[in-house]
């Protein structure tokens, strides 16, 4: 018997994000193992799209939203409709494909309307908690922790979790808090994140003209390369860099990338006076990242302490690591569930512009070091990080939900 998954997602490729890239990881290895998987993405989803389309070899069913329906609403009203045009939509296609399991993906706007269809198809439903959709709203600034929209978005998360037939979660940090609420520990699986080795090589030489271009020429370059959020920390990295630059004149910070705190941090720049010390790249092509990686010696990740990066895994790290490059990190607790600190990376006290200092200036100062701290963090990837791995612990409970099928499941 082949397993039939219908997977529920807040959005896909061509999108790209740490959500999409661990989507398609986690759909290659439940195809490596002869599962059927089916994909639906929700009206979050805002790439332009027909009711169907095929992406790169993988085929999404959209959630289209109304023409007219986007306009804004009273708090919550949006978000009730939204979940209703998910359970529709995931039932028309549910009803198509015949799926043994719906496999719903955060935010907890895709678990409700699953939840919702298994209880009217007779399909059991899991859930795969990535972060909480009450902590990222907190980091964006649409509400507060405490506020009754939070406490209200808290009780929907822990409804879906006690309702779930089982719920996957990407790491410790987020387990232990979904236990805490009295969710019975065999009920919730770590599928940690991962990345796929192959796809990884020891960083290369650096491009002199593009180094050049930038104006990175003779520099020693702190990098970040990714998505602008508040949580991540950037503001830190700028606030640090004066002490970096008192004992280092040739530093230069390469941030790569773009969101919501971009202008932010140029005014910053500008404020502290080394606008001209920090180069700003925009958005660059995927296919171009490795090239901005390779002027980099050192990259810096300073994500700040709160619910979301003391609960939550990153993917940067363990991308940096399987590249063999050098790392400097806060130290919340989804980054010590990655980093060893001294072995694989280096950790500072978060939120300390001058532990963060002191740690790039230590790491910078110690090339010796280098070469074991690269193989290192190469070395755990590989062992402890790669994809199939990961993906395996969908085996045993997935096979309790669907006895009949427990020998495609072994």
């Amino acid at each position: 018997m082949t397993v039939r998954v219908l997977h529920v997602l807040d959005h896909s490729i061509p999108l790209h994000s740490g959500y999409t890239f661990r989507t398609l990881a986690l759909l290659r290895e439940q195809r490596r193992l002869g599962w059927q998987t089916f994909h639906l993405t929700s009206p979050k989803h805002t790439a332009p799209s027909p009711a169907e389309e095929t992406v790169d070899g993988w085929h999404f069913y959209r959630t289209l939203v109304p023409q007219g329906a986007e306009g804004p609403r009273l708090p919550g009203i949006g978000e009730w409709t939204l979940m209703k045009q998910v359970t529709a939509r995931l039932l028309e296609v549910a009803r198509q494909v015949r799926p043994d399991i719906l496999h719903a993906h955060s935010p907890v706007l895709n678990a409700v309307p699953a939840l919702r269809a298994g209880r009217q198809l007779g399909i059991p439903v899991v859930y795969e908690v990535r972060a909480f959709w009450e902590d990222a709203a907190v980091d964006h600034g649409t509400t507060t922790e405490g506020s009754m929209r939070y406490r209200l978005t808290r009780q929907l998360e822990t409804h879906a979790l006690r309702r779930a037939a089982h719920v996957f979660t990407i790491c410790e940090g987020l387990r232990s808090d979904i236990v805490a609420r009295r969710i019975p520990a065999d009920k919730v699986t770590v599928i940690p994140n991962a990345v796929d080795i192959e796809n990884f090589e020891p960083g290369g030489q650096p491009d002199e003209a593009l180094k050049a271009r930038l104006g990175l020429a003779g520099a020693t370059v702190v990098g970040f390369i990714g998505s602008f959020y508040a949580y991540e920390g950037l503001d830190l990295l700028l606030a640090a860099l004066p002490r970096l630059l008192a004992a280092r004149p040739e530093v230069r910070v390469l941030l790569v990338g773009g969101g919501p705190q971009e202008a932010a941090l140029k005014a910053q720049a500008r404020a502290l006076g080394v606008e001209d010390k920090v180069v700003f790249t925009g958005r660059v092509p995927h296919a171009e990242v490795g090239h901005y990686y390779d002027l980099v010696d050192v990259l810096a990740y300073p994500r700040h302490s709160m619910r979301l990066t003391e609960l939550v895994t990153p993917l940067k790290p363990l991308e940096a690591m399987a590249q063999g490059r050098l790392l400097v990190a806060s130290d919340v607790g989804g980054h010590r569930e990655l980093i060893r600190d001294g072995q694989t990376g280096r950790l500072f006290r978060a939120g300390d512009a001058g532990a963060l200092a002191a740690a790039l200036l230590g790491l910078l100062g110690e090339r010796a070091t280098w070469p074991q701290m690269r193989e290192a963090g190469r070395r755990f990837v590989e062992a402890e990080r790669n994809w199939r791995a990961s993906a395996s612990n969908y085996l045993r409970p997935y096979g309790r939900l669907l006895p009949a099928a427990a020998a495609a499941l072994a």
